[in-house]
């Protein structure tokens, strides 16, 4: 992806570094991930430490931690990311004459505090409605390609990024307290089918956020962001942790059908054209 000079986002911070205590995992695109590292856990998160600049982060013994090149450059890039997904969704909304409320985007280290509680590195990048922020701890991307397969590269980043951003779209746009609404009235395998459209509809979010930034990307791009949405599929999971695959017990949806989303939302670049929950609940 070429994002080097260009734009970033003002709704980025980065608050790497330090110890931050005993928390709670918290859910997300990958939430599924902390149930099979056996990672949840009762108590109650400390306060994170408090970014003190760009570069210098406060442990919370009071020792310093200077970010290394990589961490500034990635910084750099997902804050690139970032505001490229603010620049096609305020188009996107501003055609439909409403108003796009950009989200913030966190990047943490080992655990973070937000307002929908604690969560832990291993929990994967969240979204969180209550402050409407994404969550991030890029150690995550090391976990999908040394356990999941995933192929490496920024742009794997760059996908799950959107996709979070994609559950802020779905937040401003009611879905998300709808969907929430209609799982509260229906049997387990009936809800984790309308989580499941929740869930693909945010990665035809992130296609749709890739066909619009085309100019930027190469089909390398593109490979990474389908290898890393067939890597957290919940049968690619299942199959890797406990050796089968319990369909009715999807919450994300299968590998085929995360890429499927993913590509169509990509071919498409329209929102209307990503109605999940008509194309699987009928």
């Amino acid at each position: 992806m070429k994002w080097e000079g260009r734009r970033k986002s003002k709704n980025f911070e980065d608050r790497r570094g330090g110890n931050t205590g005993k928390v709670v995992a918290g859910g997300g695109l990958i939430g599924i991930i902390a149930i099979v590292f056996h990672l949840l856990s009762g108590g109650d998160s400390q306060e994170i430490m408090q970014m003190v600049s760009d570069q210098m982060l406060q442990r919370q013994d009071g020792t310093q931690i200077e970010l290394t090149e990589e961490d500034r450059r990635l910084g750099d890039f997902v804050a690139t990311v970032l505001a490229d997904t603010e620049d096609v969704w305020h188009q996107a909304f501003n055609e439909r004459g409403m108003s796009f409320r950009e989200p913030k985007l966190i990047l943490f280290r080992d655990a973070v505090q937000s307002a929908c509680g604690g969560a832990s590195a291993n929990s994967g990048p969240f979204y969180c409605p209550a402050d409407e922020s994404v969550y991030m701890d890029l150690s995550f991307f090391d976990i999908l390609q040394s356990r999941f397969g995933a192929k490496g590269g920024d742009f794997a980043i760059a996908y799950v990024i959107a996709h979070e951003v994609g559950h802020h779209v779905q937040h401003q746009l009611g879905i998300l307290k709808e969907v929430h609404q209609i799982r509260s009235r229906l049997s387990e395998t009936d809800g984790n089918r309308v989580h499941v459209a929740m869930e693909l509809q945010a990665d035809f979010y992130a296609g749709m956020w890739a066909h619009h930034i085309d100019d930027y990307l190469s089909s390398q791009d593109i490979d990474q962001a389908l290898s890393a949405a067939a890597a957290v599929g919940n049968d690619a999971i299942q199959k890797r942790t406990q050796g089968y695959v319990v369909a009715e017990s999807f919450t994300h949806g299968s590998s085929a059908q995360r890429t499927e989303w993913f590509t169509r939302g990509y071919k498409s670049g329209k929102m209307e054209d990503g109605d999940t929950f008509a194309a699987l609940l009928q």
